[in-house]
């Protein structure tokens, strides 16, 4: 699955389609139906197959106030099963911060740049952290 990794159309649908799961906390759920963590923060994780991908994601998202910081963190390995295959793929993570009620509309656009078919989006409540910091994430961006 050379460059679309795991993220296929098929493995979409046969992953039921929402973004809120049964059995998750209730600070998870809240985070991922973009609604509020603890702080109204959250850390979002996407992967992508290089650099450059991963940076023109990040400008847009900033430039758009959907996020108000990314970490792209080079050099990582995803291992996962696929096809009845063990896979390794060279990746670039980046790591997102942003309110919890843009998660829907980050999620959106992250699959309108990306060149996965079902690019990876996961969401974590920040449920603490230095205040003036997630003043500075909820001050740069933009809920409508």
């Amino acid at each position: 699955v050379a460059g679309l990794g795991p993220w296929s159309r098929s493995a979409a649908a046969a992953a039921a389609g929402g973004v809120k799961a049964e059995g998750m906390s209730t600070a998870a759920a809240a985070a991922a139906g973009g609604t509020s963590s603890e702080t109204g923060v959250i850390v979002v994780y996407v992967t992508a197959p290089n650099a450059d991908v991963a940076d023109k994601i990040a400008s847009t998202l900033v430039a758009e106030q959907l996020v108000a910081c990314v970490n792209i963190t080079p050099g990582i390995t995803s291992v996962y099963r696929w096809k009845g295959y063990i896979e390794r793929d060279s990746e670039v993570l980046m790591i997102m911060k942003t309110q919890s009620a843009l998660l829907n509309k980050l999620a959106s656009k992250v699959k309108e740049l990306h060149p996965y078919d079902e690019p990876e989006v996961i969401a974590m409540p920040v449920v603490g952290g230095s205040s003036s910091y997630l003043q500075w994430v909820k001050d740069s961006t933009a809920v409508a």
